[in-house]
């Protein structure tokens, strides 16, 4: 279930989505990071952790996006951290009664029922000036930014030189922006040039959805992210794999998600408002 990717990080990768889920071992237990889709997957991944003697000291949520925000009781019941904006938009969202009907609809109808909701999005918002994760383990640094979702966290464990970057760098999934953002392009490059800053730290990099890449791929990935957002924002021509006729992964929805998201900039720059 787990692959060791780097000394003293994990991942497991789950059939929904190819979502990363990523376990950093620790002095007393290990930090959990966007920890899973599937009940029996975190079922399974707890008994693993159980089984090696180990336990869940932390977890953390990359962003406030449903794939991100679950748990399980067999984890424990350790503090859950993300940034404050992250925080706010899961406790906005929980604070309407209709929120469990509002997850539903988004949820993908073929496992909404192997999907745990009861522990879902119970994060504390770690304040603005918290450079590095709160644990006992090797230091995780908070690389905060706007793109893709409000207070979108990359995280960086120096000592191992892995990058995890949330739902960004993939090699599936094409740069999602956040359309209700008062400039998603910009917020977007702007979060790439966070990334490509650290670039030279990394060894490992691995996405919310995808296949982990290796120190040559690295810079490969961010400027494929920026090819693709410049042609959004120019609403020019695209060659992007991912969204190509070659493309395997998600070939029945991701053109769709593309074409969305042009029709949504193209709206914004008619009416000069917010985008989506």
């Amino acid at each position: 279930m787990l692959t060791r990717v780097a000394d003293g990080v994990l991942v497991h990768e789950s059939e929904f989505m190819q979502s990363n889920t990523v376990v950093v071992q620790g002095r007393s237990g290990v930090l959990l990071i966007d920890p899973g889709i599937r009940r029996d997957e975190m079922a399974c991944l707890a008994n693993d952790l159980s089984d090696s003697g180990q336990t869940v000291v932390a977890g953390f949520s990359t962003h406030p996006h449903w794939d991100h925000l679950l748990w399980h009781a067999g984890l424990g019941a350790p503090p859950r951290y993300g940034t404050v904006p992250c925080a706010t938009a899961v406790s906005n969202l929980l604070s309407d009664p209709g929120w469990k009907a509002r997850v539903a609809g988004v949820l993908p109808q073929d496992i909404a029922e192997e999907i745990p909701m009861d522990l879902f999005g119970l994060i504390t918002g770690l304040p603005a000036e918290t450079a590095q994760i709160p644990w006992d383990g090797p230091q995780v640094g908070i690389i905060e930014h706007q793109a893709h979702a409000p207070g979108h966290a990359a995280l960086l464990i120096e000592e191992s030189g892995v990058l995890i970057a949330g739902d960004m760098l993939s090699d599936v999934l094409i740069p999602m922006l956040d359309m209700k953002a008062a400039d998603p392009i910009e917020d977007y490059l702007a979060a790439l040039r966070l990334l490509e800053g650290a670039a030279d730290d990394i060894d490992v990099l691995i996405p919310g959805h995808g296949s982990v890449a290796g120190a040559d791929q690295v810079r490969a990935r961010i400027e494929q992210d920026h090819a693709y957002v410049d042609a959004l924002g120019d609403a020019g021509a695209l060659d992007d794999p991912r969204v190509g006729p070659s493309a395997t992964f998600g070939k029945d929805w991701l053109p769709g998600v593309h074409e969305w998201q042009l029709q949504q900039l193209a709206q914004d720059r008619e009416t000069g408002g917010t985008a989506g």
